[in-house]
């Protein structure tokens, strides 16, 4: 098993009510030439959690930090206008937190992070470090 000190979190950058499954973002992700969807979970509007790429890979979700992290991400992030925005569900929100507080149990994690922080992008379209501290973290 690899090292795992991260979580990063992620939105699939899609507009309500867009159809958007584990398995059409593997599609995509294979597309550009990746092996499998990017992301180790997805977590759905109904608040369900998905499993994409196995816990035991490295992702393929932020570069320079994929062996090392575990890469979640919930299905929205933007608007009916496509502009992004925090469009996590009462139950995405109550799931992410509950999957971000079991790995942290399960592995090793020292930091939890959105992407971001690392890249120029407004995904995943909230302050993770604020959520963090609301959250106790």
């Amino acid at each position: 098993m690899r090292t795992i000190t991260e979580i990063i979190i992620h939105c699939t950058a899609t507009r309500p009510n867009a159809i958007c499954t584990v398995e059409s973002i593997r599609r995509y992700h294979r597309s550009l030439g990746w092996r499998d969807i990017g992301y180790h979970y997805v977590i759905y509007p109904d608040g369900s959690i998905h499993q994409g790429r196995p816990v035991e890979q490295s992702g393929a979700h932020t570069e320079g930090h994929n062996a090392h992290s575990i890469g979640i991400a919930y299905v929205g992030g933007l608007d009916a206008d496509g502009c992004p925005a925090d469009t996590r569900t009462p139950l995405q929100r109550l799931a992410l937190l509950q999957l971000v507080q079991d790995l942290m149990e399960e592995h090793n994690v020292t930091a939890i992070h959105g992407h971001n922080e690392y890249a120029a992008k407004a995904c995943p379209c909230f302050d993770v470090q604020q959520w963090c501290k609301e959250n106790n973290l």
